[in-house]
C-alpha cells in the first residue's frame, strides 16, 4: 500500500518528496477534471521515467475489436474504449540546451505536488539541479475551467537559482498518441490536418471507426517576472500528428520566466465538423481575454458552489475528513449532469481500465449521490439516459434469444450497445437489468416525482419484466421458477445456479413493474394507452409473469437459517479469511481462475447487496445472521464492497466495524488497498463513500414519504456534518457525541423523523 506518502490534510492531497516508483500512482492520485474532460496528472515537461499518459474527453470512444481465443453466438463484437486523447498539455523545457527531465536530473529536490479540492486546481512545483549544473526551481499550476469546459489553462516558471541561463519553452499538442489497453495495437485516432496562427495552434483529428472529430488546440504567451512580454516563437515545427513552438528567453539568476498555456478539446458532439477550428479559436478569445488569474478565480467559485451544497464535514479525523472530500471532488469533476448524453465511467478520466462508461455502478451507487447533492434533473438525465438506450437493451437481448420486447441492458455501454469481452461478466451477470429497476423506484422514493414513470420510465420496466420472465426456468424437480447459469456480484462465482440476489430482485422486478402498470392505468390513462399500444402487452403476458414472481425458488438453509449465495455455497470449503495466509492477498492477484471459483470467497457484497437494496423486507434479526454468516468470508476485492458493509454494520451498531470500512471504502485509492490506483481511481465506488456516511453514520433514509434519519458516530470523531436537497428543500444534519440536530435551508417547513420522533424543520 501507498499509504505513507499522501499527507493528510483536510482540503488537498499533497505529496512531498520525488520518487519515480510512485509518479503511476500520483498520475492518478491527482487526475483533474471538469466533466467534459479530464487528465492524468502527467508532468507537462518531458519525462523520460516510467509514466502512464492519459487525456479523455467525454463521450468519445472507439470500438476496439473483441480479442478471444474463440468466438461464441452473441458476442460482443467491440470492447469500448475511452480514449486517450490528443495531449495538449505538453512543454519541453531546455535550461542552456539540456532538457529538463526530472529523472535524468543530478537531483531532484523540494518536490511537492498539491490537488487543492476546495479551489480546483493541481500545482507541482522541485528545485533541480540538472546534469549541465544549472539549477532551478519550477513551479506549475493548471486547471480545468468549470465554467468555459473546453478549456484548461496551465501557468509553467522557471526560476534558474544559480546563474543566468538560455531558458527554451517548447509547449506543443501531438495527436499521435494510443492507448496502453488496445487489443491489436491499432491507432484510433487519425490526423487530419495541422494549423497555427499567432501563438495558436491546432490539430484536427477524427477517430477511426466512430468518427469523433476533435479539435485539440493551444494559446501561449510569455511573462518575465509576472509581466506579459512580447515574444516572439523562435520557430515553429509542424509535422503529421504535432506542432511545436519554441520560445526563447534569456532568464538572469533569480529571474522567473513562466509560460501560460491555455489548451483544450472542441468536439464534433457539440459543434458542426467543420466549425470546430472556429469553436476552438472562441475558446481562445474568452480565455485570453478573462486571463489566467481571473479564470482561476472563476475557478474557485465554480468549486465554492459546488462544495456548499455536498461538502461533509468531519471534525477530529484528519484522513477521515481527506477521504471523503476526495471522493466528492473526484465524483463531481467526472460527471456533473449537464448532459444526459453522458454517464459515469468506473475509471472516469483517471485511466483506461474498464473500457466502458456506464455499467449498474450507475444505478447502484451513484445516482444516490446525484439526487441528494444536486438537483434532481440531475439524477433524471440518467436515468433519460437508459430510456434512450432501451432499443439496444432490446437487441441486447434478441441476439441473445430472446424475444418480444425482452430488454437485456449491457454490462458495459458507450451507446446503448453491450461491448464486454468477458463472457461471465457480458451474459451471466444479468443482475444488473435488477439496479436499472431499482434506480426508477429510489428515484421516485427520494424525489416524489412519479413523472418520470408514465413519460419513460414504465417502458424500460415491462422490458425488464420481460426479459426475467423468460429467462427463468421452471423447474419440475422443485415445482418452482429458478435462474440458472448466473454470475452474482461476486465474480467470484461463474455460472451458478440460482443466485439469491439475482432471483430476489428479478422477483421483485416483475412485482414493482406489475405495480406501477395498475398506477399508471389508474392515474395517466392516455400514458397508459399510449404504451400499451407500443408495447403489446396482454392480461395473459401479466399473468405469466406473475406466476414466475409468485413461485421464485430462493436457496435457503434451515440449519443455518440464511439464504443461500447458490445452490452450491455450503459445498465450498468454507474456510473464513480470517484463515487465509496475508501473502495470498489479493487472491485475483495471486490466485489461478481455477482456485477462485472454487473457493468461498466473495469479491465483493452479493446477499448483502440484496440486504441493503431492500432493507424494509428484512428484519434487523435476519440481516445480522446474514451478515456474521457472508461477511467473514468476503475479501473486500472490488471498489464496491465496503461502503455496503459499512452501512450494514452501522445499521448493526457495530460502529468500530463500519469506521474499518468507511476508512477502507474512503482511502481506496488514497492507501492504494487493492494495489493498483496506478492504473486509475475507483470513480462509482466513491459515492458509495457518500453513502456509508450518509446512509450508514447518518441513517437517512426515506420511508413512507419521509425523510427520517438514526445518526450513530464513530468515537474517533467528535461530529460531522452533511447537507440533503430533499424535494427542493436543503436540509442540513450535523451529529455529535452529544446528540444530533437537523434544519433546513429556506421558508418551507419539513417533517423529518429523528430517532423515531417527528420533527417540524424550517
Amino acid at each position: 500500500m501507498n499509504q505513507d506518502y499522501i499527507i493528510p490534510n483536510n482540503w488537498s492531497i499533497i505529496e512531498e518528496g520525488f520518487d519515480a516508483a510512485r509518479v503511476k500512482s500520483s498520475e492518478s492520485l491527482f487526475s483533474i477534471g471538469n466533466g467534459a474532460m479530464g487528465q492524468r496528472a502527467n508532468f507537462e515537461e518531458y519525462y523520460s521515467g516510467s509514466t502512464f499518459q492519459g487525456s479523455y474527453i467525454a463521450g468519445v470512444y472507439y470500438p476496439d475489436k473483441t480479442k478471444v481465443g474463440w468466438w461464441k453466438n452473441g458476442y460482443p463484437e467491440y470492447f469500448a474504449k475511452v480514449l486517450n486523447a490528443p495531449n495538449w498539455i505538453g512543454i519541453h523545457v531546455e535550461i542552456n540546451g539540456e532538457n529538463l527531465d526530472l529523472a535524468a536530473c543530478q537531483k531532484v529536490e523540494n518536490f511537492r505536488r498539491e490537488l487543492n479540492m476546495k479551489e480546483g486546481w493541481l500545482s507541482r512545483s522541485f528545485e533541480a539541479t540538472m546534469q549541465n549544473g544549472i539549477q532551478v526551481h519550477v513551479n506549475a499550476v493548471r486547471f480545468l475551467s468549470l465554467d468555459l469546459d473546453e478549456l484548461g489553462a496551465i501557468r509553467y516558471a522557471v526560476t534558474p537559482m544559480n546563474s543566468e541561463a538560455k531558458v527554451v519553452f517548447k509547449p506543443f499538442i501531438d495527436a499521435g498518441i494510443e492507448n496502453e489497453d488496445t487489443n491489436w495495437e491499432e491507432q484510433f485516432w487519425e490526423t487530419l490536418s495541422v494549423h497555427e496562427s499567432d501563438n495558436q495552434a491546432f490539430v484536427l483529428s477524427r477517430t477511426l471507426k466512430t468518427h469523433f472529430t476533435v479539435a485539440t488546440y493551444m494559446h501561449n504567451s510569455i511573462y518575465i517576472n509576472n509581466v506579459m512580454t512580447d515574444v516572439k516563437p523562435l520557430e515553429s515545427k509542424k509535422s503529421t500528428h504535432t506542432l511545436v513552438y519554441s520560445y526563447e528567453i534569456a532568464a538572469v539568476k533569480g529571474q522567473t520566466v513562466s509560460l501560460q498555456k491555455l489548451g483544450g478539446y472542441v468536439s464534433s458532439m457539440n459543434h458542426p465538423v467543420e466549425s470546430l477550428i472556429v469553436a476552438a479559436k472562441n475558446v481562445i478569445q474568452k480565455g485570453s481575454e478573462l486571463g489566467f488569474e481571473t479564470l482561476l478565480e472563476n475557478q474557485k467559485k465554480a468549486w465554492a458552489q459546488i462544495w456548499e451544497m455536498s461538502d461533509i464535514t468531519i471534525d477530529g479525523d484528519v484522513k477521515a475528513q481527506q477521504g471523503i472530500r476526495f471522493n466528492i471532488f473526484q465524483l463531481n469533476q467526472t460527471y456533473l449532469g449537464k448532459d444526459a448524453r453522458l454517464n459515469i465511467g468506473p475509471k472516469g478520466f483517471t485511466g483506461e481500465k474498464y473500457g466502458g462508461s456506464t455499467y449498474w455502478d450507475t444505478e447502484a451507487y451513484c445516482i444516490p449521490f446525484y439526487m441528494a447533492t444536486k438537483n434532481q434533473s440531475v439524477a433524471r438525465n440518467l436515468l433519460v439516459y437508459r430510456y434512450n438506450q432501451l432499443d439496444k437493451a432490446i437487441e441486447n437481448a434478441k441476439k441473445l434469444g430472446f424475444k418480444n420486447g425482452a430488454a437485456l441492458y449491457p454490462m458495459v455501454t458507450m451507446n446503448g450497445e453491450e461491448c464486454h469481452n468477458e463472457w461471465e461478466i457480458t451474459f451471466e451477470e444479468i443482475h444488473r437489468n435488477g439496479a436499472i429497476a431499482f434506480a426508477i423506484f429510489n428515484y421516485y422514493r427520494f424525489t416524489g416525482d412519479y413523472s418520470y414513470i408514465p413519460e419513460k420510465g414504465l417502458e424500460v420496466l415491462i422490458g425488464i419484466a420481460r426479459f426475467w420472465h423468460q429467462r427463468a426456468t421452471f423447474s419440475t424437480h422443485k415445482n418452482q421458477y429458478v435462474i440458472l447459469g448466473v454470475t452474482g456480484p461476486n465474480e467470484y462465482e461463474n455460472n451458478v445456479n440460482n443466485n439469491w440476489y439475482t432471483n430476489y430482485i428479478a422477483k421483485w422486478c416483475i412485482d414493482y413493474t406489475l405495480e406501477q402498470i395498475e398506477k399508471v392505468n389508474n392515474e395517466y390513462s392516455l400514458d397508459y394507452i399510449r404504451i400499451m399500444n407500443k408495447v403489446k402487452l396482454s392480461q395473459a403476458e401479466m399473468d405469466g409473469w406473475k406466476a414466475v414472481a409468485d413461485n421464485m425458488y430462493f436457496p435457503y438453509s434451515q440449519e443455518l437459517g440464511v439464504f443461500l449465495q447458490q445452490d452450491g455455497f455450503l459445498d465450498k470449503e468454507l474456510i473464513t479469511v480470517a484463515d487465509l495466509d496475508l501473502s495470498q492477498r489479493p487472491i485475483n492477484q495471486k490466485w489461478s481462475w481455477d482456485r477462485i471459483l472454487r473457493s468461498p470467497y466473495i469479491k465483493q457484497a452479493d446477499t448483502l447487496q440484496g440486504f441493503y437494496f431492500f432493507e424494509d423486507h428484512f428484519t434487523k434479526e435476519a440481516l445480522e445472521r446474514h451478515f456474521d454468516f457472508y461477511e467473514p468470508f468476503t475479501v473486500h476485492e472490488s471498489s464496491l464492497s465496503p461502503c455496503v458493509h459499512a452501512i450494514q454494520a452501522a445499521v448493526l451498531g457495530r460502529m468500530e466495524q463500519a469506521y474499518t470500512f468507511y476508512l477502507r471504502t474512503s482511502r481506496l485509492d488514497l492507501d492504494d488497498y487493492n494495489k493498483e490506483v496506478h492504473e486509475g481511481l475507483h470513480i462509482t465506488s466513491m459515492a458509495g463513500t457518500w453513502m456509508s456516511i450518509v446512509e450508514g453514520f447518518g441513517g437517512m433514509r426515506v420511508k413512507q414519504g419521509k425523510l427520517t434519519f438514526e445518526p450513530r458516530i464513530p468515537k474517533e470523531w467528535k461530529g460531522y456534518s452533511f447537507k440533503i436537497n430533499f424535494r427542493n428543500t436543503i436540509v442540513k444534519v450535523n451529529v455529535t457525541h452529544e446528540g444530533a440536530s437537523v434544519s433546513s435551508e429556506g421558508n418551507k417547513a419539513l417533517e423529518v423523523i429523528i430517532n423515531g420522533d417527528s420533527q417540524l424543520i424550517s
